[in-house]
Parts: structure tokens; C-alpha cells; sequence
């Protein structure tokens, strides 16, 4: 056995998972740190570019550059391909090129990958994988299209194509990264606030991105199998709750607030109730500016930005399965019942458990990175909490800290998107032995709760 065999026998799936994201990141930071990579020609202090290839990687859109002014196309096409590796995850097209060439998917690889879709089991994963490309090249050119019909006219064909493309694949992906900024005179997507086209495509991209490829194969198929998943159902309801919702909280919050809704007309204020309300689910655009919104409406966004987007997405957060589960669990101990029922089926109390811990532990890193950010940027709760929130959703939603953060930010920041790409328990699972069930039980006891 050689060395790299050695290795690859040592290391679990997980593992791999997790240093697989580390080292595109590295590579990514790497090229982005080079002059090349920039528009002044004299480089990108490495935390820069470490911090830019991580929000890149992990599709959250955080950024302490502005992207339009700072990198040239190179750097730019940079960022486009880790956004790309990293919302389907590096295996997925270590996979593709392998089946290009023949090469036969081993068990590990297969381990892997079943981690990267939080698939239960392998079969079928590989052939999922090349679904999983096709179905995101067609969504990604339908969305290129689409936006160039409004981007060409306005930048000129050469640069409108340049925008249509990189926009569609950064809203698919989830990652939030624009090329407008400073250079067009306009942040994020301001500019085009009632504008019913941009909304309507960029918002059906994130959701499409945000509800998962298992999902999306379920409805493709479904009038051949005429059978939707109970995990698909949850998706789709807690998705369509979910933003109904948030729309319906800021439209009534932010009616008559002069700087966001109060200066545009009817149909504006619906669209741009309905992007804010599915931006937050990782998608990372902003039509209206932040900073002016009340206070009610930037903490309901934190909430909706810890959620995130479903399993096996491009998206961050918890998930909205995990949040169905919880609150499922709740209903059934209100109601004295030991099983947990959603469309006449029972979920397993080892997924309840493991939806529990995913949401304490996320809690528990979401609360130590806030404090932990107050402290070292001097700011108050609200603002920390949001930066925390949003880079652990992998959002890309900032109410202006970003930009400003010191170096120790910039590092608290950074880890909190890699976990919150990842996943706290895949971290936990990596770095953690995994140990066998013991032969024994202990005599059970109750404690007093509640």
C-alpha cells in the first residue's frame, strides 16, 4: 500500500468531505491573493483573498472587497468556478470528470458523495450526481438566457452576456455575488427594485437552488412515478410557508417606512416583500437597502436566514426539514403522543434527535461567534448577530460590518461560513472518532423537565 493509499484508508468519508472544501478554498485564495487576479495588478493581502475564496466556496456572498472594483476578469471567473465547485461540492465533478474518462467510482468515492447529498444510501448516488449536472447546466443556461434578455440591452452584448451568465450561476448557486457595486454606481441589485423581470428570475433561481436537487428530480419525474417523497413534501411546504410568511411580515413591518417601501408604488412593494422574504434563504441579493429597514424586520430576517435552504442544496442554515422535524416534536408532546407524524407517516426518533442537535448545535456556534464579534468589531447585538446569522445560512446578507471587519473578524467570519456550509455535525463527525455503541445500557432514571 503507498502512501496515498495509507492516507485515503485513514481518513472517513467526512473527512474527506471536510478537507476536500478546505483545500478548494486554499487553491481558490491562492489565485485570487495573485496580481493577476486583481485590477490594480498589485495583488490581495491573503486574508482578503482567503476570506473572498471562502464566501466563494461556501456560496454565501460576504465580501470585505467590493468584487466589481477589485478583481478583473480573471479573478472574476475565479470566483464564478469555486461558487460552481462549491454549491454542487468538489467531489461532485471530481465524479464527472472520472466518468468522462472511464475511470471506475470506488466505494470511498461513493461514501463521499452520499455525504456530499445527504443521500442514506449509496445506490443510485453516482447516477444522482450526473443528474445532479445536467439538471443544474439546463437551470443555469434557462437562467442565462433569460437575465441577458435585460442585461444586453442595458451593458452592451459582450457584457450583458458576461452579467447574465455570471449572475445566473450566483443565483442558482445561492452565493450572491453581483458585479455591479461600485463600477455601476449601485449595490447588490438595487437598481432594479421594481423591476418585475430581474426579481422574478433571480428569486426563481434561488428558490430552485434552495429547495435541493432530490426535490427537483421528484417534481421532473412526477408524472411518470405520480409519487412524492414525504421529505419533498416537507420541503415544498415549509419553503411555501416560509416565504409566504416573510412576505407577509415585511411588507406590513416596512409599508410606510420612507427608505425602503414607503417611496415605491404597489406592484413595488409586493416584489420586493417577496425577494426579501426569499433572499434570506441563502440567496444573499438585496433590492432594498438593510440599514434603513426597522429593527423588527432585520431580526425576523435573522430567522429566516438561520433556516436556510433544504437538504442537498446549494443552500445553508439548519434546513427546513430540520426546523418541520422540530416543530413536529413539539406538537406531538403537546398533543401526548410518543410518535412524531407528518402525512400520515413516523418520522424516526433518531431523526428527531439528530434534527435536535443539528439546531442546538448551530444555536450554540451562532451565540459564541456573535459574542465573539462584538467584541473584537465593537459593534452592537443586532449587527453582530446578523453578520453571524447570515454567514452561517451562507447568505451573504450584511447590514455593512463585513467590509470593515479586523483581521480576528475576518477569521470568525470565514470559519463560521465553512461551518455553516458543512454543516456543525459533518465538522463534529470529521474531527471526532467515531466510536462503536457499547454492549451495555445503563438503568434508566427521569429527571424533572420543564
Amino acid at each position: 500500500m503507498d502512501q496515498k493509499q495509507l492516507l485515503q484508508s485513514r481518513l472517513t468519508s467526512t473527512q474527506i468531505l471536510v478537507l476536500g472544501f478546505a483545500v478548494t478554498i486554499l487553491i481558490g485564495a491562492c489565485l485570487l491573493s495573485l496580481p493577476v487576479a486583481t485590477e490594480s495588478g498589485q495583488g490581495l493581502p491573503f486574508i482578503d483573498a482567503l476570506f473572498t475564496a471562502t464566501s466563494a466556496v461556501c456560496v454565501t456572498g460576504l465580501v470585505v472587497v467590493d468584487t466589481a472594483t477589485t478583481f478583473n476578469t480573471f479573478g472574476e471567473v475565479v470566483i464564478l468556478l469555486l461558487i460552481q465547485v462549491g454549491g454542487l461540492g468538489f467531489m461532485t465533478f471530481g465524479t464527472f470528470f472520472a466518468y468522462l474518462v472511464g475511470k471506475k467510482i470506488g466505494f470511498r468515492e461513493r461514501l463521499v458523495l452520499r455525504e456530499t447529498f445527504n443521500q442514506f444510501n449509496m445506490q443510485g448516488v453516482v447516477n444522482l450526481v450526473l443528474k445532479v449536472l445536467k439538471i443544474t447546466f439546463i437551470i443555469e443556461g434557462i437562467g442565462f438566457v433569460l437575465l441577458s434578455v435585460r442585461f444586453v440591452p442595458e451593458f452592451g452584448l459582450e457584457k450583458g452576456l458576461y452579467f447574465s451568465l455570471f449572475h445566473s450561476i450566483s443565483s442558482f448557486n445561492s452565493a450572491g455575488f453581483d458585479l455591479f457595486g461600485e463600477k455601476e454606481a449601485f449595490s447588490s441589485i438595487t437598481h432594479y427594485v421594481e423591476d418585475p423581470w430581474i426579481n422574478l428570475v433571480v428569486s426563481s433561481l434561488v428558490i430552485l437552488g434552495g429547495i435541493g436537487f432530490v426535490v427537483i428530480l421528484e417534481l421532473l419525474h412526477y408524472r411518470k412515478t405520480k409519487r412524492i417523497s414525504l421529505h419533498s413534501k416537507i420541503v415544498l411546504t415549509m419553503t411555501g410557508i416560509l416565504i409566504v410568511m416573510g412576505m407577509l411580515v415585511i411588507l406590513v413591518v416596512e409599508w410606510a417606512n420612507p427608505k425602503t417601501l414607503g417611496g415605491l408604488s404597489f406592484q413595488g412593494k409586493i416584489m420586493a416583500s417577496f425577494f426579501h422574504s426569499v433572499t434570506p434563504r441563502s440567496g444573499g441579493y438585496n433590492t432594498l437597502s438593510l440599514g434603513d429597514m426597522y429593527s423588527a424586520t432585520l431580526f425576523f430576517t435573522v430567522l429566516l436566514m438561520f433556516v436556510g435552504a433544504s437538504p442537498s442544496s446549494t443552500g445553508g442554515g439548519i434546513k427546513t426539514t430540520t426546523l418541520a422535524t422540530i416543530l413536529l416534536s413539539v406538537w406531538s408532546m403537546i398533543r401526548g403522543r410518543d410518535d412524531v407524524i407528518a402525512y400520515k407517516r413516523r418520522i424516526p426518533h433518531g431523526l428527531v434527535y439528530k434534527a435536535l442537535t443539528v439546531t442546538v448545535a448551530a444555536t450554540t456556534l451562532v451565540i459564541l461567534d456573535t459574542m465573539l464579534l462584538t467584541i473584537t468589531e465593537q459593534t452592537d447585538l443586532l449587527t453582530a448577530g446578523f453578520e453571524t446569522v447570515s454567514a452561517f445560512g451562507t447568505v451573504g446578507l450584511t447590514m455593512g460590518l463585513t467590509p470593515t471587519l479586523s483581521v480576528p473578524g475576518k477569521v470568525i467570519v470565514l470559519l463560521t461560513m465553512f461551518a455553516g456550509r458543512l454543516g456543525p455535525l459533518t465538522i463534529a463527525f470529521a474531527i471526532a472518532h467515531s466510536q462503536k455503541q457499547p454492549p451495555y445500557r445503563y438503568p434508566e432514571d427521569r429527571p424533572l423537565i420543564g
